[in-house]
């Protein structure tokens, strides 16, 4: 909900939501390396912080303000009151930083400002007002803080992502290697049989013709486990959990893409994916950077560029499919979404916000 100062009768608007929505994708206010770079910044502005309070430059006050005509009286009750303000405003400060959230860094600033101006409301018979200088330093600290959360976050998504590539990989080498070992040994009784046949001076065309396919798929596992470029594009979708015309395009090096998609409709989402195509390509890695690049501006997911959901049709996805590689042996526009379907009749409420809670 909205807040308003004490001495205010504006609001400030300290819904996050709202806010959120109302600035957009996060930037970085102050772009470092990593996540240590802005902890050692953080821990140096701490520092300034510190001795700017020690040395008396955090708040402004009046040093001419008398009190039962005492100017020695005036002082004392100034510096006391400068101590009150200064640690409402520090406190107020702290505890924006300590209730930061990702992306939230502009509710935390007004709450700060909002604190700064009724310091200088309240304080105004004495001149009294938080320093700019102070009040930029702690202005920076909760941006950096901002920054180092969201850094920190950006960091631990890669280094999921990353075990999850190298978890990948390994399967993929395990299954090439006992598909492999599986082609040998079936290539190895085929040569049995074709040769004790041959020396008996005869010949069977259909053994012959079944070693060289088993040539040709040790060939192309063999090119497989050697390019880790190849692999299969997949393009799903899921209209019980998404809605309609939406896409996920994703990579898949499994020998069994169907696999992959299998995991892919796990306990996360309600609903099976439905496979609109599996294309093979030698480089799909870079095929599917494109297609990315291409629907970026429809990505569901706009603060996170590494997600793979698209405001697309399945017959969008295709015709760049078709620009990009020349032909398409097997795509599937349409959806069957089959327990979707059955089950949408049998949902107790169907909310108006949910995209997906429409009659088939």
């Amino acid at each position: 909900m909205a807040e308003a100062s004490a001495t205010s009768d504006s609001y400030v608007d300290l819904n996050d939501g709202r806010v959120l929505q109302e600035v957009g994708i996060y930037r970085y206010h102050h772009p470092l390396e990593n996540a240590a770079s802005f902890r050692n910044r953080l821990d140096s502005i701490e520092a300034r912080i510190a001795e700017l309070v020690k040395s008396g430059g955090a708040i402004v006050k009046s040093n001419l303000f008398t009190f039962d005509n005492s100017l020695a009286k005036g002082r004392r009750m100034t510096d006391d009151l400068a101590k009150l303000m200064l640690r409402a405003y520090n406190a107020e400060a702290d505890n924006s930083i300590r209730s930061l959230k990702l992306g939230n860094v502009v509710t935390a600033k007004r709450r700060l400002e909002a604190s700064r101006t009724a310091i200088a409301k309240l304080g105004a018979m004495m001149e009294m007002h938080i320093s700019d200088h102070f009040h930029a330093l702690r202005i920076e600290e909760i941006e950096l803080t901002s920054d180092w959360l969201m850094k920190k976050q950006e960091e631990k998504e890669a280094e999921r992502e990353e075990r999850a590539r190298l978890r990948e990989e390994r399967r993929v080498e395990r299954e090439l290697a006992e598909e492999r070992a599986r082609l040998d040994k079936e290539r190895s009784h085929l040569l049995n049989a074709l040769n004790a046949i041959r020396a008996s001076g005869e010949a069977d065309p259909d053994l012959e013709l079944r070693l060289r396919a088993i040539n040709d798929a040790i060939a192309q596992n063999d090119f497989r486990a050697a390019n880790i470029r190849a692999g299969y594009i997949y393009v799903i979708s899921n209209r019980g959990a998404f809605g309609e015309d939406v896409v996920k395009i994703g990579l898949t090096r499994r020998l069994e893409p169907t696999e992959r998609v299998a995991e892919l409709s796990g306990a996360s989402v309600p609903f099976r994916f439905d496979i609109h195509t599996l294309f093979f390509s030698e480089d799909a890695v870079t095929l599917e950077n494109e297609l990315h690049k291409h629907f970026a501006a429809r990505a569901l997911n706009q603060a996170n560029p590494r997600k793979e959901f698209f405001f697309a049709t399945p017959a969008e996805v295709r015709d760049v499919l078709v620009e990009k590689v020349g032909n398409l042996l097997e795509f599937s526009e349409h959806a069957e979404a089959t327990e979707y379907l059955q089950s949408i009749s049998l949902w107790p409420t169907r909310p108006s916000s949910n995209p997906a809670a429409e009659t088939p």
